[in-house]
């Protein structure tokens, strides 16, 4: 099983910024796809993003198209999610997943605790 933790999350009015992180500590992350999900309160986990290893490049759903940001850091083993102009409605429990690449919906899958990310004024 590939273990990461994520962290970052809180509570910011709406029109703030946070930036999230996903580290691994027993393998390195820049040989997977990493995807980047969410859960708001009574919604189904979806997919909002994923940084591909084949062609480079990072995929985002239209939700977050423009406001959010995924990189990698290498060096230090990690990926970020820079989150812009926040919304109520991108308040959740943040997840980042290796090998795991999808937009939208999702079910099942195993995941970690992920990270608290409150929007409100």
């Amino acid at each position: 099983q590939l273990q990461v933790v994520e962290s970052g999350g809180g509570t910011v009015q709406p029109g703030g910024s946070l930036r999230l992180s996903c580290a691994a500590s027993t393998f390195t992350l820049d040989k997977y796809d990493i995807g980047w999900f969410r859960q708001a309160p009574g919604k189904e986990r979806e997919g909002i993003s994923c940084l591909r290893t084949s062609g480079g490049d990072t995929i985002y759903a239209d939700s977050v198209k423009g406001r959010f940001t995924a990189s990698r850091d290498n060096a230090k083993n990690t990926v970020y999610l820079q989150m812009n102009s926040l919304k109520p409605e991108d308040t959740g429990i943040y997840y980042c997943a290796p090998r795991l690449c999808a937009l939208g919906p999702i079910k099942g899958g195993d995941w970690g605790q992920g990270t608290q990310v409150t929007v409100s004024s």
